[in-house]
């Protein structure tokens, strides 16, 4: 089977959508299928590279506003490249209505992945004004309302999310991410090193790492660490920020001089991930503050290291989280500041570990395609 992907991210960008669709694409090629993405030019990247067997176009498009400009200016090139596809499949959202025309002008099946809706949540959300909280919800709204075959939702909250906005149950399929549990491995990760290089002795040590985006609640755990150093004192919050949005970044930052928690603060920029796993198992407890998850990488991915989790208890963290696990309310940094000294405590919540695996996903993946197109998913042998 031929399929494209019309993505406006893709790796070496960093996201838990990237992170997805970099999985899907290779396991596909490992089957025997073609694998196409369209996807913005980032710096330092060709206009197209084949990487592990997947062939990467990138788009160059003027840097301000780039992910909205890709909207547009990957149609002619999201129509040329359907043309062989057996199917296109993109997710939300800027790499929606490119993927959905390119297949409605090709008559080529088309399915989108749906990481979460937010819907009125935009308005809620840190550093978004009313007119732009609207304008996204709007765009929001309208890639959720172009008939795609099938929407394929991450959790059972984003199908939730999908039901509420008015698709059909029908046309709903829930197919969980996987994590790689060979890196995420508690067996094959050792934190002494990690605590070794950061100079870290017997200091209680709790993990954040990815995007400072407008859902994912950093600035209330920075907001906390002050709490959180006095009822665990010498604590120290290991921060993996990534500078995307910078915007949000630079507010991190000010807020920690504003707060006076720079020395309670380890703030490194994101590791490769093949190390990720090693600043998880030499840190103490991971906390995921979001305020709105789909599904929720960091919170599977530490469950699956075995280390103990505080996250919010919103969206689809609860069905993700597994082990030992504390939930806390979101947006308040005195909650966050009692789940880490419930957990310094040894008071957590229990369950069994969840396991999500790549070849389940992908394999679903491929039963979706199957479905939709009337082609059988078996690549085809020499």
């Amino acid at each position: 089977m031929n399929i494209l992907f019309v993505l406006e991210y893709y790796p070496p960008h960093i996201g838990g959508a990237e992170v997805l669709f970099e999985n899907l694409c290779q396991g596909l090629v490992a089957r025997g299928h073609d694998v196409t993405v369209l996807t913005l030019r980032l710096p330092d990247t060709s206009p197209f590279e084949v990487i592990n067997g997947v062939n990467v176009h990138r788009l160059k498009v003027p840097n301000k506003g780039a992910r909205y400009w890709f909207t547009f200016l990957a149609v002619p090139k999201a129509f040329r490249l359907a043309r062989r596809a057996d199917l296109v499949h993109t997710t939300t959202y800027n790499g929606a209505f490119p993927a959905w025309l390119a297949g409605r002008l090709r008559r080529k099946t088309c399915v989108i992945t749906v990481h979460e809706l937010l819907g009125r949540q935009w308005k809620d959300l840190a550093g978004m004004g009313p007119l732009n909280a609207r304008l996204h919800q709007l765009l929001e709204r309208l890639v959720i309302a172009l008939p795609f075959r099938r929407y394929i939702a991450v959790s059972r909250y984003a199908a939730d999310c999908l039901k509420g906005s008015g698709v059909n149950q029908a046309r709903i399929t829930v197919v969980y991410n996987g994590i790689d549990s060979g890196l995420f491995s508690p067996d094959k990760n050792d934190g002494r090193a990690v605590r070794q290089k950061l100079k870290l002795n017997g200091e209680f040590v709790y993990m954040y790492y990815g995007r400072p985006g407008i859902s994912k609640g950093a600035e209330y755990l920075v907001q906390a660490v002050p709490l959180i150093r006095k009822s665990v004192p010498g604590s120290k919050l290991l921060m993996i920020l990534a500078r995307d949005p910078p915007d949000r970044y630079d507010n991190i930052r000010r807020m920690m001089k504003d707060l006076a928690v720079e020395d309670a603060i380890i703030l490194l920029p994101p590791v490769p991930r093949p190390e990720l796993p090693g600043y998880i198992a030499a840190s103490d407890c991971v906390v995921v503050p979001s305020l709105s998850e789909g599904f929720g990488f960091a919170a599977a991915e530490a469950c699956a290291m075995g280390k103990p989790v505080v996250a919010s208890n919103v969206a689809s963290l609860p069905e993700v989280v597994s082990g030992r696990y504390v939930l806390v309310a979101p947006r308040d940094p005195q909650a966050l500041a009692e789940g880490v000294e419930k957990l310094f405590r040894g008071e957590v919540e229990t369950s069994q570990p969840r396991v999500f695996s790549w070849d389940r996903c992908v394999d679903e993946y491929l039963a979706i395609y199957e479905q939709t197109t009337g082609k059988s998913a078996q690549p085809a042998r020499p």
